[in-house]
């Protein structure tokens, strides 16, 4: 999970340039005969297309395309134009993925039809206990699980790296037959047949091709995958799709770590399986393929855990075909990216997608670091065991620095034998991963590792079940440990494992490696929408793999421990399971409402959430808050929000036609769209403004529709943001009946200029209801 190197933080700041110098060199380095995939999205009004539903003439017609491109008889190309072809959308988008040189696609893009022809872009991957820190609870009568029927047909479509169907999360006892509208398969490939799909994993299909055209074209000698089929060799698909919607498991651990009933969020839930991320990474080309089947298929819910960099949207192949999945009903839900705590970081900010960020849980796993001077530090750990070598004595303690052989980030060729052999080894965490270390650590003759957060990492605490002895201690620690080792001649130590401690901390707090925002491409939404439970997650793993995924490590497990915002997303994919079973005539838009507005802002013990660094979250650290699935099964109200508004919503952006026609598939014209429109605001359930210039007053207008009691009043409360006086029209809202929707209008009347950001929020409240709306405000005076 962790690739960071100690100059993150200097280097993040420049990613995305790099990453546009990388490709432009990359761009000269090729010749006009290159091949490589590009993504052609094609007018769906197009006479051509009105009769092309059969899939062969729909490839014919894209042939056509092709052809066309491939005409110039000085390009030096004389393949077959059929084999170009790699997949031909029609749901999430209409168009093709194909092979083309660089100069053919400059020709596609000249061709009457086609709207935008886009390079693949190359995307990375972003429980026992977790369910009880939530409140879901198989015991409550009235509680989210007793409501939804515990997500019973509903359908979760996970993209990810496959599925280990052998897994007992996967289990199918007590499902029912699978749901009418499925129109899915349990595709076959390499030891994976139809057999290992059932009532609990309906479908299961992989797509390959771009990732192929990819391997091909940059290491033509090493075009091989790992299953060339649905199955998981990775794990991290098998962990996500278990969190969403696993059966219950019990007596589930990590080698006897954090023991309990595993289940998923939406144990009584159906799961399809799309396999797009391969060990090289994840192509759109594939991605956008898997959500073109899904669309068909019939899923309610889409889980990506998954992105990349901050794009717009219209080069956002996520985000179009998000867009056609929400048209669609099926609520889409993404992770927010681990680039935090780096501002402007959040990945999938498309207002339609729900973007999840990473928090903690109440659970513990100490394994504390007792130093030869009777002091002791605070770590962590889930190496399976109390006792190192010699009977738990203590062990000389090193730490090597300069040279080409030094400890500090322990790399395999890192670490001199002679001096580290029998000895307990501080290794600085970056350059690879946390527990490769202790592998590193291990072949070189070390006794046991103590992994050391730097500055970057802070007291981020993800844990890992070591190959040997090891815990993990914060900055503010390894300071210390480092200061003991340098005030004596022979430093020394013994770890204390402690087993798993729940209820000892403060949580959930907002996790370090949590992307941030403010988005990026679309200021006016807050983005993440939320966060959810993405630290030291325990979920199903392949049964074949070490519960690290070293290839080193021969201890096979059937759970493990993940931490990221991947683990994140399918905690919020499985609410929106229950959301949508218990309602099932709701918007993507309703569904995304309840969650982010019953949202919490304070942790367990009634304070207000923190981040890692204990200081109090804001709206951009954890958007609305840290999901409540028990009140976002009966919000009282939502905000809807229909494609149409949507589309409205691009137009203020200053998005040009045909920008919003790629990403929405509608030609419109956005003067038109804004003089019908004056004063719109898209009806988000948070609130984002930003004063420009001498600007002193914002107008904001909402409408909710009711969902709770007929008859029902609302009054408003309101928590200003520094510098800014807030005044709602009306005070109340008095609902009639379920179903009726009411307007109110927001002035944000702004003090003085200057400002640094502040927030503040809005709640709609009754006896029963809490309805709250984050307000985040910024000045802006170029």
């Amino acid at each position: 999970m962790e690739q960071r190197s100690i100059f993150l933080i200097a280097l993040v700041t420049l990613s995305l340039f790099c990453l546009a110098l990388l490709s432009q060199a990359e761009a000269e380095a090729e010749t006009d005969t290159t091949l490589r995939t590009y993504i052609v999205q094609l007018h769906p009004n197009s006479p051509t297309t009105t009769s092309l539903t059969v899939s062969n003439l729909l490839h014919q017609w894209h042939l056509s395309f092709v052809r066309s491109s491939m005409s110039s008889p000085n390009d030096g190309i004389t393949d077959d134009p059929s084999s170009r072809i790699l997949y031909s959308y029609r749901s999430a988008m209409e168009g093709f993925a194909a092979l083309l040189s660089e100069t053919e696609a400059t020709g596609m893009r000249n061709l009457p039809g086609v709207v935008a022809v886009r390079p693949d872009r190359r995307l990375e991957l972003h429980t026992t206990y977790s369910y009880k820190f939530l409140g879901l609870s198989s015991s409550s009568a009235s509680g989210p699980w007793a409501q939804s029927r515990f997500g019973n047909g509903a359908i979760i479509g996970v993209l990810d790296t496959g599925v280990w169907p052998e897994s007992p999360s996967f289990d199918d006892r007590g499902m029912p037959p699978l749901p009418k509208k499925w129109r899915g398969i349990c595709q076959q490939g390499q030891d994976f047949n139809s057999t290992y799909c059932n009532r609990k994993l309906i479908g299961a299909r992989f797509f390959t091709k771009g990732h192929l055209a990819a391997l091909a074209r940059t290491s033509p000698d090493e075009v091989q995958l790992e299953y060339v089929s649905p199955r998981d060799s990775q794990g991290h698909g098998t962990h996500t799709s278990s969190t969403a919607g696993g059966a219950p498991v019990a007596a589930a651990s990590v080698l006897g770590n954090g023991a309990g009933v595993a289940r998923g969020m939406a144990p009584g839930s159906h799961l399809a399986i799309y396999k797009v991320c391969w060990l090289t990474g994840c192509y759109s080309s594939d991605i956008l393929a898997a959500m073109d089947v899904a669309i068909r298929d019939g899923v309610d819910v889409l889980s990506l855990s998954l992105g990349g960099f901050p794009v717009p949207l219209y080069d956002d192949s996520i985000a179009i075909g998000s867009f056609r999945a929400m048209e669609r009903g099926i609520s889409v839900v993404c992770s927010a990216g681990n680039n935090g705590p780096m501002a402007n970081s959040v990945a999938n900010e498309a207002p339609w997608i729900v973007t999840v960020g990473a928090s903690t849980l109440d659970r513990r796993f100490p394994a504390m670091v007792r130093m030869g001077n009777g002091k002791s530090l605070y770590g962590e750990s889930m190496y399976p065991g109390n006792r190192l070598p010699n009977s738990g004595q203590e062990l000389e303690v090193v730490y090597v620095t300069g040279g080409d052989k030094g400890s500090e980030y322990c790399f395999r060729g890192s670490l001199p034998m002679d001096i580290v052999r029998g000895k307990m080894v501080v290794c600085d965490r970056g350059v690879n991963g946390r527990a490769e270390k202790g592998e590193v650590v291990k072949e070189a003759g070390g006794a046991a590792m103590i992994l050391a957060n730097t500055e970057i990492n802070g007291e981020e605490d993800s844990v890992d079940v070591h190959v040997l002895p090891a815990t993990q201690v914060g900055a503010a620690e390894a300071y210390r440990l480092k200061a003991y080792i340098n005030s004596t001649a022979k430093a020394t130590a013994r770890i204390v494992f402690g087993g798993t401690v729940i209820g000892a901390n403060r949580a959930p707090v907002v996790a370090r490696f949590s992307s941030r925002g403010p988005s990026i491409t679309d200021p006016g939404v807050l983005k993440p929408d939320v966060v959810a439970p993405g630290v030291n997650i325990i979920a199903a793993w392949p049964g074949n793999r070490g519960p690290n995924g070293l290839p080193e490590d021969s201890r096979k497990v059937n759970f493990t421990v993940l931490s990221g915002t991947s683990m994140a997303c399918p905690h919020v994919s499985g609410i929106a399971a229950l959301v949508r079973a218990a309602h099932p005539r709701w918007s993507p838009a309703a569904v995304k409402s309840a969650i982010m507005t019953t949202a919490d802002s304070t942790d367990h013990m009634g304070e207000p959430i923190m981040d890692d660094e204990g200081r109090p979250a804001g709206v951009f650290d954890m958007g609305a808050g840290h999901v409540n699935p028990l009140r976002a099964m009966d919000p009282g109200l939502v905000y809807n929000i229909s494609p149409n508004d949507y589309v409205t919503h691009l137009c203020t952006l200053g998005y040009r036609s045909s920008n919003i026609f790629t990403v929405s598939h509608r030609n419109v014209s956005c003067r038109e769209v804004l003089r019908r429109s004056r004063g719109f605001s898209l009806n988000y359930p948070s609130i984002s403004a930003t004063f420009r210039g001498r600007a002193t007053k914002k107008i904001i207008r909402r409408k909710v529709t009711n969902v709770g009691e007929a008859k029902s009043v609302y009054t408003v409360k309101v928590a200003e943001p520094e510098g800014v006086r807030v005044r709602v029209r009306p005070r109340q809202l008095a609902f009639e009946r379920i179903g009726q929707t009411l307007s109110y209008k927001v002035w944000l009347i702004s003090r003085r200029v200057g400002l640094r950001p502040s927030e503040g929020h809005l709640r709609w409240i009754n006896a029963k209801y809490q309805v709250r709306s984050p307000i985040s405000v910024n000045w802006n005076q170029s």
